[in-house]
């Protein structure tokens, strides 16, 4: 048996295959509790001893540095192994680990092989996402969250079979099945957010230095989805439960700064069983262990001072409208593939005069169109319509955002993505 981005702390498990006969190799990139499983071997970056120089592979790099392993042993041709650069470079982005050293090279030449992939079903997904061009953007929001619907939703399955079909009619009925299974994720996404903000608001959760909230009917194939929404929210670490008869089973994020896989080594007495890493955990304990749990994981939160901890935008140059054309926004894809630890680069501009304000999707988003002296740009806040009822035209403002290309109707224009505003002073 050999486990998948999983296994390194299943103890019990491992032991118990041990006594079946099964012998398990773990390949795995969470972090490494205080004792490694049973196993014919152990494959994991995050391990005390582990020599490997990339200590931020995604399990599926994991997984390929066992094939590669393999395949140096075995003598094989580096097209053997290399081939597979299309799925992996798919499950390196969409875990969301830093795509720099080994896992910038996976994902820069794997999306090489995306554009050309003789895989159908990855082909068959990047069609129904409606995305035009090949780019870690691409993988984030078209292909990740449909074949991760189908796990959440448990109907894993489909998505494999998807991967290893090679009849065109089962790939079309497969791939609709994952296009329909991320709708309902959508929905029941909604669904427990809209109840996790409530019992948040009313009880005043937000209040603490850690947010700790659950619900009867939550599907815990989603909650980790809200609890990431949660924590962006109220810039708080942030766990969400679903019970399930005696257990609560549920998912947590956090902040840069505070570190939830070493916060739950602290209180393991209340825990039945977790996992992840500082930025992402997953958790089981006994329904009544909840208020215990829920007290004791607060006062670590408070001793680690959570409320010093403020959010900060990196910027990495002031510019001029007038600095910016076309031809510079479009070398800026030299730097791709984008993604958590090699994000877009991120300006400030100064001084610019609201032409035109309003708030688009029922008051979610804003659009703008700023002025600096003759020079025009539009830009676009997503999730910040808000400040439609904060800022009016003629108000001087400075804008922090990336630039991009926004292609309509056929006529490509620059447009701001803004991060944050203020007031110039």
């Amino acid at each position: 048996m050999i486990t998948v981005d999983c296994g390194i702390s299943g103890i019990d498990e491992i032991e118990y295959a041990n006594t079946l006969g099964i012998d398990t190799i773990v390949t795995d990139h969470h972090e490494v509790g205080d004792k490694l499983p049973n196993a014919v071997a152990v494959v994991d970056n995050k391990r005390k001893d582990n020599q490997y120089p990339c200590r931020d592979l995604a399990g599926v790099g994991v997984v390929f540095k066992l094939i590669q392993a393999i395949g140096i042993k075995l003598e094989l041709e580096e097209k053997e192994y290399l081939k597979y650069l299309d799925i992996v470079c798919v499950g390196t982005i969409s875990d969301i680990v830093p795509l720099v050293d080994e896992n910038r090279v996976i994902a820069k030449l794997g999306l090489k092989l995306v554009e050309q992939t003789k895989n159908m079903g990855l082909k068959a997904l990047i069609v129904s996402s409606g995305y035009k061009n090949i780019d870690s953007n691409t993988i984030s929001f078209g292909v990740a969250p449909r074949i991760n619907a189908c796990g959440r939703m448990g109907h894993a399955e489909e998505a494999l079979k998807l991967f290893l079909s090679k009849d065109i009619y089962q790939v079309k009925e497969l791939t609709q099945k994952l296009n329909d299974y991320n709708k309902i994720r959508q929905e029941r996404e909604k669904h427990i957010y809209e109840d996790a903000i409530k019992q948040i608001e009313e009880n005043k959760l937000n209040e603490k230095s850690a947010i700790i909230v659950g619900g009867e009917d939550w599907h815990h194939g989603v909650i980790g989805i809200v609890s990431s929404k949660i924590t962006d929210l109220y810039f708080k670490p942030s766990i969400l439960l679903c019970y399930e008869e005696e257990l609560a089973k549920g998912s947590g994020r956090s902040i840069p700064g505070f570190d939830l896989h070493a916060a739950l080594m602290k209180c393991q007495d209340e825990i039945e069983r977790f996992g992840g890493h500082a930025m992402a955990i997953g958790i089981t304990l006994k329904k009544d262990n909840i208020e215990k749990f829920t007290k004791e994981f607060e006062k670590i939160a408070q001793d680690s001072k959570i409320d010093e901890i403020i959010p900060i935008i990196n910027i990495d140059a002031k510019i001029g409208l007038n600095e910016i054309n076309k031809d510079i926004v479009e070398s800026l894809k030299q730097l791709e593939p984008y993604g958590e630890g090699n994000r877009m680069p991120t300006y400030v501009f100064k001084n610019l005069k609201i032409d035109s304000i309003r708030a688009l999707t029922e008051g979610k988003h804003i659009k703008l169109t700023l002025k600096d002296g003759n020079t025009l740009i539009n830009a676009i806040g997503f999730n910040l319509g808000y400040l439609a009822n904060e800022y009016k035209i003629g108000d001087k403002i400075d804008v922090v955002g990336t630039l991009e290309i926004n292609s309509f109707n056929g006529v490509d224009n620059l447009q701001i993505n803004i991060k944050d505003v203020m007031k110039s002073i």
